[in-house]
């Protein structure tokens, strides 16, 4: 038995820190925390000193049995869990847990996964940061009160199934604000001047006009002017600039560059990071800092002089912007700048080369530009043509690396061609194109880290969970804005001719970005109409720098949490109590039929229109909104369209053809098949004829390819990919089968290994009692009675499971039957004198 257990969060991390250590190290994982507030309950003690109520959850008991079981017959525990406020509220629940002996428990950090590192942490051990352990705990708590208590508000005044939260609710509305600036966002037109212009030797470049005419008749006046003007170089400079490289990673600017250039969600970035630092590869990803230790700029420059030689190196500190950076204290960096590149997980190689890059160059020389400015002068008016243009002298860093941006209009200056002061120029033309202001970008994930940090909203670890928290909650989605065709003038000078044409662009195309959904926009607006200052900006960058307070051991965590409280909750209990329901109703108009009333709100089941009211003598009549339409933006026009779905387009084959509108979009209904239009298509402009092309084209796909065993074969495409369909059974096709001219004996070979892959899958199979033990994904196993599926922790033995054990997590794990309350019976109304 090792003399010594080492505990850290992750098994990756377990695998690579056990090839450091010798045979008297065990290394276990935890598999992240192996405690936390109930799921059920507030967990927190509201009425004295906001002391949490921490539990194992049912899939961590084996884990933390087995760790106790190693614990007791070790001669010392290292807690090795990552180097922030979450690791180390991980090694505390470990030690209190466990109930480790102090004296035989240490605690060791390192933020990079390297021999070296592993062994200087342990010859430089420490006890637990009981600062960091309650600054983790007072955002738990705070996160989990503010949540708890708002929800259930939601659930009564919005609607059931919504959640609130402190980062997520804020979050939001940043979201929705963006997007009532572009609602409201009106487009100013304006003529922009553009020119081609060669010199004596006949070369070409391009200049502009530094400012637009507001009309188009100022825009042809113009151009006539120059219809007989001589060009000369009025003014020609050129100057040395400089370019400096940017800082290394931090963990909210590697979300962004990687959104940029790998086109990476955040959560993605940050899962191919997680395994880029367990494997080894880099340091640790969750950082505020762009700090390099003076050993990795020592590795840096030894790189760069040995690839590109002494003039491209210059080593340099950087210094952060963030105020109380409190996770690791380096950037993020390659553990060893000598690999340029990694044989990995395709992704994973993007990422780490992208981390390579920015890390060395940032100990590179300043690339040296010649930047040039020429002005161009008319014989016929006074206004100036200018061109701009730039030549790298010497790349420095820029050989290896150039950070993005995010802004889509930035031009880059090209090469001018050699010119001289008063030189004179042929006009090859000029143009006067009408442009419009552009309303404010939506933000992209990245850009929504960029923003949330400058405010000082959440943290590293925050950012990724929080963006698919919102996603996932359906208050915001990412956009498939198709956008418009709009026409535009343009006025072209050549020849001494102006000439006018019409030509047309789209504009409003948004995919990708970050659109508030109708729920989202309501629920925001209820969030700030009665609890401001949770969703003002401010207050919530004050929270998080109360929690760096708490770090740094200056401020009691519990004093924090009876001063927040102590505002909050009345609020909470005023609101619930008194505040109306919020449906985000809009009124359009009136039905010309019945003049009533026509508005849209939020509905039990989601968007719907309205005509009439609950105080109607008749019954109102509803119709849900199609997938692609919104409360906010809805037209009366549109929203009384729906009311002629479902629409019956005639009969084919004997069966009624339908078209209606679904919660996956519109649809062509065909006796009991169901048939999709896609998103965007209007369901009102769908003929008979249409249909019945679309019908065809399904029953021709739905046709047998194929007979097994006396049960039809069929195949289609699905969202995960070409499938065939044999006896209600799905069957992926993979890139080794020719799709769409499988073979019969293909057929049948896919047919038996599913059925073969089934077969292996079931562990045990207790027919009798209709419950079973199947392999999962990721090496766990799901218990399953009818309805009724648990999930088992990779760490659960289910080879010797007996049926009563089975049986046990099954009743454990099933929902609750609902009783019905009898209805108390009323009294009856007392008799009028």
């Amino acid at each position: 038995m090792a003399k010594n257990l080492v505990i850290v969060e992750s098994p990756a991390k377990a695998k690579t820190i056990e090839k450091f250590l010798g045979k008297d190290f065990k290394v276990e994982s935890s598999f992240g925390h192996i405690a936390d507030l109930p799921s059920k309950e507030l967990g927190v003690d509201v009425d004295g000193d906001f002391k949490p109520k921490y539990e194992v959850s049912k899939d961590k008991k084996a884990v933390v049995k087995k760790l106790k079981d190693l614990a007791k017959k070790a001669d010392m525990v290292w807690l090795a869990s990552d180097e922030d406020r979450e690791g180390e509220a991980i090694a505390w629940h470990l030690a209190e847990t466990l109930k480790l002996d102090k004296d035989k428990t240490k605690r060791i950090v390192f933020h990079e996964i390297t021999k070296g590192a592993i062994l200087k942490a342990i010859e430089n051990p420490r006890s637990i940061d009981y600062d960091l352990v309650d600054a983790q705990q007072a955002r738990r708590v705070l996160d989990r009160i503010v949540g708890y208590e708002l929800s259930p508000v939601l659930w009564r005044k919005v609607k059931g199934g919504l959640s609130a939260g402190r980062v997520q609710s804020v979050s939001v509305r940043l979201i929705v604000e963006k997007e009532r600036e572009i609602q409201g966002f009106t487009p100013v037109g304006s003529y922009r001047i553009d020119a081609e212009f060669s010199n004596e030797d006949g070369q070409t470049f391009k200049a502009k006009l530094p400012k637009n005419f507001s009309t188009k008749a100022e825009a042809k006046k113009f151009l006539e002017q120059n219809a007989s003007a001589d060009f000369k170089v009025a003014d020609l400079t050129k100057k040395p600039a400089k370019k400096s490289p940017a800082a290394p990673f931090t963990t909210s600017t590697l979300q962004q560059e990687a959104s940029r250039k790998l086109y990476f969600s955040v959560s993605k970035t940050m899962t191919m990071a997680q395994r880029l630092y367990e494997a080894g590869l880099i340091t640790y990803m969750r950082t505020d800092s762009v700090n390099l230790s003076d050993e990795a700029k020592k590795g840096a420059e030894a790189e760069i002089i040995n690839a590109y030689g002494d003039t491209y190196s210059k080593p340099r500190n950087y210094k952060g912007k963030a105020k109380g950076a409190q996770e690791a204290h380096e950037a993020i960096r390659p553990t060893n700048f000598a690999t340029h590149s990694v044989d990995i997980d395709r992704d994973q190689a993007r990422l780490y080369e992208l981390i390579w890059k920015r890390a060395i160059a940032s100990q590179m020389s300043e690339a040296e530009l010649e930047r040039t400015n020429v002005k161009i002068s008319a014989t016929t008016h006074n206004e100036t043509f200018t061109a701009n243009g730039e030549v790298i002298t010497f790349d420095g860093f820029l050989k290896v690396y150039l950070e993005g941006t995010d802004d889509e209009d930035v031009e880059q200056d090209g090469m001018l061609p050699a010119m001289k002061t008063n030189e004179t120029l042929l006009n090859n033309y000029i143009s006067a194109t009408e442009r419009y202001t552009r309303p404010p970008a939506r933000y992209t994930e990245a850009s929504l880290v960029k923003k949330l940090e400058e405010l000082g909203i959440g943290r590293p670890s925050t950012y990724a969970p929080t963006i698919s928290t919102i996603q996932n909650r359906n208050y915001v989605e990412k956009g498939t804005v198709e956008g418009v065709e709009r026409s535009y003038a343009q006025l072209t000078l050549q020849e001494g001719t102006v000439k006018d044409v019409t030509l047309s662009e789209k504009v409003g195309s948004d995919k990708g970005k970050l659109v508030p959904t109708d729920i989202g926009m309501i629920v925001t607006d209820f969030l700030v109409n009665h609890f401001d200052a949770i969703l003002d900006y401010n207050f919530t960058a004050k929270v998080e720098a109360d929690f760096d307070e708490i770090a740094e051991g200056n401020v009691d965590w519990t004093a924090m949490m009876q001063s927040f409280y102590k505002e909050f909750h009345p609020v909470v209990e005023d609101v619930k109590e008194n505040a109306d329901r919020e449906s985000g109703e809009r009124i359009l108009g009136e039905d010309p039929k019945t003049g009533k009333r026509v508005s849209v709100r939020l509905g039990k089941f989601g968007p719907m229109v309205q005509i009439g009211t609950v105080d109607d003598e008749e019954k109102p009549q509803f119709a849900s909104l199609g997938p692609d339409q919104q409360l906010n933006t809805i037209t009366y026009e549109e929203a009384m369209d729906l009311f002629q779905l479902p629409k019956t387009l005639g009969q084919f084959e004997g069966e009624e053809v339908v078209v209606n509108n679904g919660r996956f979009g519109p649809y062509v209904k065909f006796g009991d098949a169901y048939v999709s239009l896609g998103r965007g298509t209007d369901p009102l402009g769908v003929e008979l004829d249409d249909a019945i092309v679309l019908i065809k084209e399904k029953q021709k796909a739905d046709a047998p390819i194929y007979m097994y065993k006396d049960l039809p074969v069929q195949k289609g495409k699905g969202r995960f990919g070409p499938f065939i369909k044999w006896n209600n059974m799905f069957i992926n096709v993979n890139k080794k089968y020719d799709w769409d001219n499988l073979s019969d004996d293909e057929i049948v070979e896919l047919i038996e290994t599913k059925i073969q892959k089934e077969i292996d899958k079931v562990i045990h199979n207790w027919e009798d009692e209709g419950i079973r033990v199947e392999k999962a994904r990721w090496g766990r196993h799901n218990v399953i009675k009818g309805k009724v599926k648990v999930e088992l922790a990779k760490t659960v033995d289910v080879a010797d499971m007996t049926l009563d054990e089975a049986k046990a997590i099954i009743e454990a794990n099933a929902p609750k039957k609902k009783t019905r309350k009898t209805a108390a019976k009323k009294k009856p109304a007392a008799k009028k004198k």
